[in-house]
Parts: structure tokens; C-alpha cells; sequence
């Protein structure tokens, strides 16, 4: 059960966090450190990510369905199936993050660094992974139908048994790709 953000206060005392702003309900984290903040199953659709410090948090199930995550930084960060669909994670840092089972239909990854990241099993339908560093991710299982990996690197990636049908892979390097 998803756990709405207007409870995340209570869940974050402990944090560096000191105000929350909203406007129309809706939280803004933009610039704010939640690093190794447990935050599971929560409802952080929409919310306001940008630049956010997220290393090594946990939002393992979280609804971050359309939220905006530019220039955040996921490095190490458990999201294993989380929803992120539609949700804005350009120049993202997700080094090493666990994004097994995760929902990133159409998500917005250009320029995101998900080097080393765990992608198993992933949906990344229609995701644009323009330019994107995906050395060394694992991608075994992953959806990656209509996705767009123009220029993204993929040096040492598992891409075995993914789906790539419809999949825009000009001047992608894929050099050591296993497939």
C-alpha cells in the first residue's frame, strides 16, 4: 500500500530536510538532501526532485509516477519497482542504483549516468536514453521497445534477452555488449 506524501514529514524527522513548501499540494524537494532516507512505497508522484541528494535512499515500490528528478542524484539508490513513467530524470545520477522491475515507460533519461546500474527486467517502452551512460548496466530482460538510445553508450552491458524491437540505436557504442 503507497503511502501518500502529505505523511512524509513524520517519516523524515530525522533528516536535513528543515521546511517543505508546497503549492497546489504538491511537495518540492528541489536542492533538498535525502540521503539514505527511507522512503518505500510512498506517493511521490509529480513531486520535485531536481538536484535532489538521494544517494542511497531507498524507494523500493515509491510511486514517482511524472515526477522531476533533473539532475538528481540516485547513485547506489534502491528503486526497485518504483514507477517512474513520464517522469523527468535527465542528467540524472543513478550510478550503481537497482532499477530491477522497474516502470520507466516513457521516461525522460537523456544524459542520465546509469553506469553500473541494475536494470533487470526494467520497462524502458519508450524511454529516451539519448546520450545516456549505460556502461556496464545490466539490461537482461529489459523492455526497451521504441526506446531511444541515439549516442548512449553501452560499453559492457547486458542487453541479453531485452527487447529492443523499434529501438533507435544510431551511434550508440556498443562495443562488448553481451547479448
Amino acid at each position: 500500500m503507497l503511502i501518500h506524501i502529505k505523511k512524509l514529514p513524520q517519516l523524515l524527522n530525522n533528516s536535513k530536510m528543515k521546511t517543505l513548501k508546497t503549492i497546489d499540494g504538491d511537495f518540492i524537494f528541489k536542492y533538498k538532501s535525502l540521503k539514505g532516507a527511507d522512503l518505500r512505497s510512498l506517493d511521490l508522484s509529480f513531486a520535485d526532485l531536481r538536484y535532489a541528494d538521494l544517494r542511497g535512499a531507498n524507494l523500493r515500490g515509491a510511486n514517482l509516477r511524472g515526477a522531476n528528478l533533473e539532475g538528481a542524484d540516485l547513485e547506489s539508490t534502491d528503486l526497485k519497482g518504483a514507477d517512474l513513467e513520464n517522469a523527468a530524470i535527465k542528467s540524472a545520477d543513478l550510478r550503481y542504483a537497482d532499477l530491477s522491475g522497474a516502470d520507466l515507460e516513457n521516461a525522460d533519461l537523456r544524459y542520465a549516468d546509469l553506469s553500473g546500474a541494475d536494470l533487470n527486467d526494467a520497462n524502458l517502452n519508450g524511454a529516451n536514453l539519448r546520450d545516456a551512460n549505460l556502461n556496464g548496466a545490466n539490461l537482461k530482460d529489459a523492455n526497451l521497445c521504441d526506446a531511444n538510445l541515439y549516442g548512449a553508450y553501452l560499453i559492457s552491458a547486458n542487453l541479453r534477452d531485452a527487447n529492443l524491437n523499434g529501438a533507435n540505436l544510431k551511434d550508440a557504442n556498443l562495443i562488448s555488449v553481451l547479448w
